[in-house]
């Protein structure tokens, strides 16, 4: 009989689902398990904040497309891991958390370091488990596993009390699953795929509105095909970027609050939508009882609760988004790609009459877009993109091309702050020969700078790129557009000193302060590949994200400029 504690059928489950790392910070509830841990092969990535460990597990599901795994101990530990758990849900990232928890003859009696993890946790995960008996261990981590990858992906938690894991249990292998109340549904209805192709060969004027869900669901090559039977334009959310090439000749851009011009519009003026894996979220909608008031919806998502829930689709199509569009790439069949012309020559005279802009005087202050168009440029793009939230995340997003999937990596819908750096860290430990580069701002920096010590530790060498405009920018756009200017709590100062910080922290450090800098100092970082590299891009304050359109408004109206509105043709 193979006899153990539960901590060690803990890690050896972890084993048996060929997890290869793990991100964490240790404490006393969970301190069982970081025995066993120091015999296994699994690497462990010692995180110095929680949080930190958790968004490094998601940078390193969304590099990999595999389960990311963090570990925290009880009360504080867990209590930390709740804004990259809400951040995973919300973003659909496949996600395990192991949190230790006081003995269960001390639940509930207000022990040293307890919190109701599974309470705290329950609206921040897909499902969490409460582990009781030490021979629930082995199956409850095998179907975690299964819950955060299949259907729609997202987090779960597994919480163990110490005296669970102190347990002596036999080692036995997990059975097939069988979940009653969990069953995705991954084939699309043929009959609803059926409609849904007649209304695509008709449409005058559709649309691909693509997003997150092709991702997740390694569908890039089928959407791909299905655009180019069709003939139809594509738009992508900012979690849809890279899904399609952005050199794709049908390719838009990203739509909605910071979107293009051309996408944001053909979406309004679209008289079908193909929504694929998105969710009709308020920052591409707008005022959703003005979004594609001409079209007719295909909606197509591997959860059900999307469908219907913002916007009724004449089509709703539940089923995993790469088998659906294999479906429909088959249901095409041999039919001829409709004459678009005229849609297509309205769609790109929209790209040429409002093209992304910006000015940068050679002898004036550094241009965000400038920087990023630069470093797009010194790397051929041949890099996994990460970013924090805010100005830069949109500039970042607008002024990239991106080419293939899984090479960008940001916050979307929780968008929280401090995001990159932990997860470019992530992203890079799960594939170490990708150049990772984090464009982060100064505002989200300073929230998460500390996992550059992990970084340096463990020889993970990222690259992180801080737009610093020494404030938080997104908020002081909005303060000067809709608050007349007034500076509320929303200025960072010039104190830090970016260069001896990352320097401090065990990186390299560079400054660019005018733009003949810019290209030079990128330079110098992209040669730099035995240590975590820290580049300053000292940018004009003053400059603005445009394309926007103001929270709530409808898409009709898109500021291209700061004093230049455009309202839609009809």
């Amino acid at each position: 009989m193979n006899r153990m504690t539960g901590a060690q059928a803990l890690i050896k489950a972890l084993e048996y689902e060929d997890v290869d790392i793990v991100f964490g910070v240790p404490g006393g509830a969970i301190l069982p398990a970081y025995d066993p841990l120091y015999d296994s092969p699994i690497r462990h990535i010692l995180a110095r904040h929680e949080q930190g460990a958790g968004h490094m597990a998601e940078g390193y599901a969304w590099a990999t497309g595999r389960v990311g795994v963090c570990i925290a101990t009880s009360g504080p530990g867990a209590t930390n891991l709740v804004t990259p758990l809400a951040d995973a849900l919300v973003d659909s990232v496949p996600l395990v958390a192991i949190t230790g928890q006081v003995a269960t003859t001390a639940v509930g009696n207000d022990a040293f370091q307890e919190a109701y993890t599974t309470g705290i946790t329950m609206p921040a995960t897909k499902h969490n488990y409460f582990v009781a008996e030490p021979d629930e261990i082995v199956q409850t981590v095998h179907e975690a596993f299964h819950i955060a990858a299949t259907g729609r992906p997202g987090p779960v938690l597994v919480d163990v009390p110490k005296d669970v894991q102190n347990a002596e249990v036999t080692w036995e292998d997990p059975k097939t699953i069988n979940l009653p109340g969990y069953k995705p549904t991954v084939e699309g209805h043929a009959l609803r795929i059926r409609d849904a192709i007649d209304m695509i060969e008709k449409a005058t004027r559709p649309v691909f509105y693509v997003g997150g869900g092709i991702i997740k669901a390694n569908a890039s090559e089928e959407l791909r095909q299905l655009v180019e039977r069709t003939g139809a334009p594509v738009v992508t959310t900012l979690m849809g970027r890279g899904a399609i090439p952005d050199d794709h000749p049908l390719a838009c851009g990203m739509s909605g609050m910071h979107g293009t011009y051309a996408a944001t519009t053909a979406i309004q003026r679209a008289d079908l939508l193909i929504a694929l894996g998105v969710r009709f979220d308020d920052r591409v909608t707008g005022d959703p009882d003005h979004f594609a008031p001409e079209a007719a919806v295909i909606h197509v998502d591997v959860d059900p609760a999307e469908i219907g829930k913002v916007r009724v689709p004449q089509v709703p199509i539940v089923g995993d988004a790469r088998r659906v569009l294999s479906q429909m790439i088959e249901a095409w069949g041999e039919r001829d790609q409709p004459d678009r012309t005229a849609w297509a020559s309205q769609v790109s005279d929209w790209q040429r009459r409002y093209p992304l802009r910006y000015d940068q005087d050679p002898e004036g202050p550094i241009k965000p877009q400038y920087a990023i168009e630069e470093l797009h440029r010194l790397t051929g793009g041949d890099a996994t993109i990460v970013s924090g939230v805010g100005q830069h995340q949109m500039w970042t997003s607008l002024h990239w091309k991106f080419t293939d999937p899984r090479r960008w990596i940001n916050s979307g819908g929780l968008g929280t702050m401090g995001f990159a750096i932990p997860a470019a860290v992530g992203a890079k430990a799960g594939r170490p020969d990708d150049l990772v580069i984090a464009i982060d701002g100064d505002g989200c920096f300073q929230m998460t700078f500390q996992e550059l010590i992990t970084a340096a530790t463990e020889g993970i060498n990222v690259k992180i790129v801080v737009i610093n405009n020494g404030a938080h920018g997104m908020v002081t756009q909005w303060q000067r557009m809709f608050y007349n200017g007034r500076f509320s709590a929303s200025q960072l100062g010039d104190k830090v000193d970016y260069v001896r910080l990352a320097e401090a922290l065990g990186c390299a450090g560079f400054r660019a302060t005018s733009p003949d800098e810019v290209a030079p100092t990128f330079e110098k970082a992209l040669a730099v590949n035995d240590m975590p590299v820290v580049v300053e891009i000292k940018v004009d304050w003053n400059e603005m994200v445009f394309p926007m359109v103001p929270a709530g408004a409808s898409n009709d109206t898109v500021f291209v400029g700061p004093d230049e509105k455009v309202t839609v043709e009809r």
